[in-house]
C-alpha cells in the first residue's frame, strides 16, 4: 500500500517527510523517495528500493534543504521493484509527483507522449501523469492549472501530491477513489495518505472528498471541489495525539483493532475500484492473463484465514460460477492431489510466514497450478515475495494475537478477487452488485460497532460457561466457525460451530441450560430453516443468544436472547455478523481476567509446522 506526505513550510521539510513515512510503513511498501525544492528553486529527488531507513541512509550528510516538498513509499502495481520505478516520478527536471492508486488508460496516453517527443525513463502509470501535467505547465499554465487540465484525460484511481520548481511555494493535491488528508498549521501545510502520518506536526485536519483539487501555500489553502468550484470542508481535531496512535485509548490492542475495521477495510478498497468496477492492476503485473486462465479456485489457509476462504467459497460459486475448494494448509501437503486444468490456487495469511502456508505454496509449485495468489498483510513477508501475484489487505499492525481487522480485510480482499472474476466470466450484474455492497461496508461497520454495549451486557452470561455452540447456515456458517473460535481464544471457553442443519446429528446431545447457544441469523433463504433448528434448542431448555439481522423480525423470549445487528446487503452480510461475535469473545475475555491481546499458548505468526 502506497503512502503519501507532502509539505509547504517555512522550515526545512525533509525531517518531516521522513518521519511521516515511517509512520506509513504499516500500509507495506518495497520502494521509498523524497523530492524537495531547495532554497534556489531547484528540484531535487532521492529514491531507493527498499526500506525508508535505506532512504534516510541515502540521504545521510547530504539531506536536502527546502521548505516544499513530498515524499512516497511505494508497493509496486507498474513495474517491478526498483529504483527507477520508485516514486517521486519527474519530468521536464522541473515538476515531481506522488501518487497512490492505478492509471488505467496509461499505455494510450504514453504512446501519444512519446509520439509528441516525450521519454519515459520507468514503466509506472506515474510516469504518465507527471509528463501529462508537466507539458501543460511549461505551455504556460500555472501549477493548478496544469494538474486540473490533465485529471480529465485520466482514468482510474488515483491520489496526487505535486511540486515545481518554477513555483517553489506551492502544493497541488487531488483524490479520486483514494484517500488523502490535508494537515493545517500556522504559516505551514501538509498533506498525507493518513493522519497518523501529520500528528507529529499538527492535530487540525481536512479530510479531502472524492474529486477534490487543494491548494496548498505556506499561507494559503484552497479546495476545489470536481467541477472546480471553491468550497470549504471542515477543520477537524484529532483525539490522536503522537504518543498515543500504538494503543490509541483503548484498554487492549484487540480492541481497538475492532473498532479499527471500517478504516482498514477502506484501505483495502482504496485505489482498487472505479465506477462499480475492480481494478485489476491492483494485483500487479499479468493479473488479466491469469484471471483469464483460470477456471477454478483452490484456497489453502489456516486458522482465522481458512474461515475467510470458506466464505470466499460461496461468494466464488454464487457470484462468478467458479467452482471452488477451500483445504486446511496443515493437511494440504500429506494428501495426493488430482489438479484439474486451469485451477488458480490462492494462499491467506496475515503475516505472510505461517509455515504451513508456505510448505502449501511450495508444494503447488510442483503439482502444476496454472498460479499462485497470496492475500496477505505483509508486503515484505515469504509469501509475497513467493506467489505470483499478490492481493494486499492493508490491515495495518494487528498486535492482538486473535486476528480481527486481518480477518474482515481478507474477506474484503476476496470480495474483490470474486467482483473481478464475475466480470471476466461474463457476469457484469454480479461484479456491480458485489462492488455496490463493498463500497458501503466501512459505514455498515461503523453500524455494527455500535451494538458494543449491549454485546457487553451479554458477555456477562457467559463468564461461568465452559463450553459454548455456535450455529450458523450458508456462508454464515463459516463466520460461527469464527465467533467460536475467537471465543476459545482469548476466554478459554471451550467452543465448537456446527451448521444449524447437523444439530439433530449430533450436537442436540449437549444442549442444556447450562450451555450458551448463539446462532448468526441473517435475513436471507435460510432464515425459515435456521429458526426451526433454534426451536430444537429451545425445546431441549437451551439458552439461545441470536445476533440476528434487524430485519428478521426475531423476537426475544425467556431463554431466547435477540441482539439486532444493522441490516447490510447479502454479499457483506458475513462480514457485518463477524463484528458482534468479536466483540462477544473480547468482553468475555475481559470478564473472565485472561491476558486478551497475549492468549496462553499462543503466537501470532505460526512459523513452526
Amino acid at each position: 500500500m502506497c503512502g503519501i506526505v507532502g509539505a509547504c513550510a517555512q522550515r526545512d521539510v525533509a525531517p518531516i517527510l521522513l518521519e511521516g513515512l515511517r509512520r506509513l510503513e504499516y500500509r507495506g511498501y518495497d520502494s521509498a523517495g523524497i523530492a524537495l525544492i531547495e532554497p534556489e528553486a531547484s528540484l531535487v529527488r532521492t529514491r531507493v528500493t527498499g526500506r525508508v531507513d535505506d532512504l534516510a541512509a541515502a540521504l545521510e550528510g547530504r539531506t536536502p534543504r527546502g521548505g516544499t516538498g513530498i515524499a512516497h513509499t511505494r508497493w509496486a502495481t507498474h513495474g517491478v521493484p526498483n529504483d527507477a520505478n520508485a516514486h517521486p516520478h519527474t519530468a521536464g527536471g522541473e515538476v515531481a509527483l506522488v501518487h497512490n492508486g492505478i492509471i488505467e488508460n496509461h499505455e494510450r496516453l504514453r504512446e501519444r507522449l512519446r509520439a509528441e517527443g516525450y521519454q519515459f525513463h520507468s514503466e509506472t502509470d506515474t510516469e504518465v501523469a507527471v509528463s501529462l501535467i508537466q507539458q501543460r505547465h511549461s505551455a504556460g499554465r500555472d501549477l493548478l492549472e496544469a494538474v486540473t487540465d490533465s485529471l480529465g484525460e485520466l482514468e482510474g484511481a488515483y491520489a496526487f501530491a505535486v511540486i515545481s520548481a518554477r513555483e517553489p511555494n506551492r502544493l497541488i493535491a487531488c483524490r479520486r477513489g483514494s484517500p488523502l488528508v490535508v494537515g493545517v498549521g500556522i504559516g505551514e501545510h501538509f498533506v498525507a495518505s493518513d493522519v497518523a502520518a501529520l500528528l507529529p506536526v499538527t492535530r487540525q485536519f481536512i479530510f479531502l472528498e472524492d474529486g477534490d483539487v487543494v491548494d496548498l501555500g505556506r499561507d494559503h489553502l484552497r479546495v476545489y471541489d470536481a467541477d472546480g468550484r471553491p468550497v470549504e470542508r471542515p477543520i477537524k481535531t484529532s483525539e490522536l495525539s503522537a504518543e498515543s496512535v500504538e494503543r490509541g485509548g483503548y484498554r487492549h490492542f484487540m480492541l481497538k483493532e475492532i473498532h479499527e475495521q471500517p478504516s482498514a477495510v477502506s484501505e483495502t478498497l482504496e485505489g482498487r475500484h472505479a465506477d462499480g468496477r475492480v481494478l485489476e492492476a491492483a494485483l500487479g503485473h499479468g493479473a488479466a492473463e491469469l484471471l483469464d486462465r483460470a477456471e477454478r479456485l483452490q484456497i489453502v489457509a489456516c486458522g482465522t484465514s481458512y474461515h475467510a476462504g470458506l466464505i470466499a467459497r460461496y461468494w466464488a460459486e454464487a457470484y462468478a460460477g467458479l467452482p471452488c475448494e477451500v483445504e486446511v494448509a496443515s493437511e494440504y501437503r500429506y494428501r495426493a492431489h488430482a489438479v484439474s486444468p486451469g485451477t488458480l490456487v490462492v494462499f491467506i495469511s496475515q503475516s505472510g510466514e505461517t509455515a504451513d502456508v508456505l510448505a502449501a505454496l511450495r508444494e503447488s509449485r510442483r503439482l502444476g497450478y496454472t498460479g499462485a495468489l497470496a492475500i496477505c498483510n505483509v508486503p515484505e513477508s515469504s509469501l509475497v515475495r513467493e506467489a505470483d501475484l499478490t492481493l494486499l489487505t492493508r490491515a495495518g499492525p494487528e498486535i492482538g494475537v486473535a486476528s480481527t481487522k486481518a480477518f474482515t480485510t481478507q474477506l474484503t480482499a476476496l470480495l474483490l478477487l470474486v467482483a473481478a472474476f464475475a466480470r471476466r466470466r461474463g457476469r457484469p450484474q454480479a461484479e456491480r452488485e458485489l462492488m455496490d455492497a463493498a463500497i458501503t461496508l466501512p459505514g455498515a461497520l461503523e453500524r455494527a460497532l455500535a451494538v458494543e454495549p449491549q454485546v457487553a451486557e451479554l458477555a456477562e452470561q457467559f463468564v461461568d460457561r465452559a463450553h459454548a455452540l455456535f450455529l450458523g447456515r450458508g456462508a454464515h456458517y463459516p463466520v460461527a466457525l469464527e465467533g467460536s473460535l475467537k471465543l476459545k481464544e482469548i476466554s478459554y471457553i471451550h467452543a465448537e460451530a456446527y451448521p444449524a442443519g447437523e444439530l439433530k446429528h449430533g450436537p442436540l446431545a449437549l444442549v442444556d441450560d447450562a450451555m450458551p447457544v448463539v446462532a448468526v441469523a441473517p435475513r436471507d433463504d435460510l432464515l425459515e430453516k435456521l429458526h426451526s433448528n433454534l426451536q430444537e434448542v429451545r425445546a431441549r431448555g437451551g439458552r439461545l443468544f441470536v445476533f440476528a439481522d434487524d430485519a428478521a423480525a426475531l423476537r426475544p423470549g425467556n431463554g431466547f436472547h435477540v441482539l439486532p445487528v444493522p441490516s447490510a446487503p447479502e454479499p457483506i452480510s458475513p462480514i457485518i455478523h463477524t463484528i458482534p461475535l468479536q466483540l462477544l469473545a473480547y468482553h468475555v475475555a475481559v470478564l473472565r481476567g485472561t491476558d486478551v491481546d497475549k492468549p496462553r499458548n499462543l503466537a501470532k505468526s505460526v512459523t513452526v509446522e
